[in-house]
């Protein structure tokens, strides 16, 4: 069989790569003093792309970041400043203390470069005369991110493919190396969300997805946090409403990325009653609800997230939220099985 695995939802295909790798270890290596195990050409296939989210409870899920980088993506940045205010371990990532240059798919994506037009305004020009094109590429990967050998700052993706079929859009994404259980969980979250974005602005459904690595490895720091994982997938998982993206203009993302900053700077305070004043659709208003817990989590810890904070999530984004942090919910508050802190 020559076409990959296919999956309804993401959190089915994470588990059983986190599993493939355990079982079918093909390389034990430590390319720059990283221990891990690996499997080469691994890929699956979405079916679903919208259910991108794996609430396996042993995984704990940090949804706030995992919307963070695919905005920071969508806003074309490439600063520390905002993405490690998510995720502070990225900070050593950067070789001069304020950008990063590798991971950062922002710029690549929307930089305007010759004729005026950036990579993605180029894609979507192409799939608008041309559907049946197999030309729809954007490329992350630059061959001057080799010049230094010990640069840690390397795109881990090659390039996306976005594929007009019957109506539908599909993106595939390839990369060169994937870190099961961090990585792909995040990389998968934020390219499926982008390959949603596009399918808006082009007035298509949304169609398939499909992730190609050359190299899916376990760090052997993470192999415990893997095993658990996966053996706790298998207890059954909470089943929460996928949710479509609305129509969704750049100015709406403009919203969304001023109350970004404004929070993140602890600047701004959003009671759930200001949500609707905001001029969003209910799909991006909870975005922006997830980065005022997050504000009142990290500006003010040891302090439990306000009741009517938490009460104005989805089911499932506080769900999330209680697997994430579970001190930092009320103790009166009603917590999910297994939520304790």
């Amino acid at each position: 069989m020559l076409h990959p695995p296919m999956f309804g939802r993401f959190e089915d295909a994470y588990v059983a790569v986190l599993e493939h790798v355990d079982r079918n270890v093909e390389h034990v290596n430590a390319p720059r003093g990283n221990a891990a195990r690996e499997c080469l050409n691994v890929s699956f296939v979405l079916t679903d792309p919208r259910d991108r989210i794996v609430y396996t409870p042993a995984r704990r899920t940090n949804i706030v970041f995992c919307y963070a980088e695919a905005l920071w993506y969508l806003w074309g940045r490439d600063d520390l400043e905002m993405i490690s205010y998510y995720a502070p371990r990225l900070a050593k990532m950067s070789a001069d203390g304020r950008t990063l240059t590798g991971i950062a798919y922002g710029p690549k994506l929307f930089k305007v470069a010759r004729a005026g037009r950036s990579q993605w305004d180029r894609v979507l020009r192409l799939l608008a005369e041309e559907p049946a094109s197999k030309r729809a590429v954007v490329s992350f990967f630059e061959p001057e991110e080799l010049i230094d050998p010990a640069n840690p700052d390397v795109s881990c993706t090659l390039g996306l493919q976005f594929l007009l079929r019957d109506g539908h859009l599909d993106a595939i994404a390839y990369m060169r190396g994937n870190d099961a259980v961090v990585g792909l969980l995040c990389d998968v979250f934020s390219f499926t969300l982008l390959q949603e974005f596009t399918a808006v602005q082009l007035g298509v459904d949304l169609g398939r997805y499909g992730h190609h690595v050359g190299s899916m490895h376990i760090n052997d720091v993470d192999a415990k946090k893997a095993a658990a994982i996966a053996a706790a997938a298998h207890g059954g998982r909470e089943l929460f409403p996928v949710t479509a993206m609305p129509p969704t203009r750049w100015a709406d993302l403009k919203i969304v990325e001023h109350h970004e900053g404004a929070l993140r700077r602890n600047e701004e305070r959003l009671d759930p009653g200001d949500l609707s004043r905001l001029g969003l659709a209910p799909y991006w208003q909870q975005v922006v609800l997830l980065m005022e817990v997050y504000r009142q989590i990290s500006h003010y810890p040891g302090t439990p997230v306000m009741p009517s904070t938490l009460e104005a999530l989805d089911p499932g984004y506080r769900w999330l939220i209680a697997h994430r942090w579970p001190t930092a919910i009320p103790q009166n508050f009603t917590r999910p099985y297994g939520a304790e802190p």
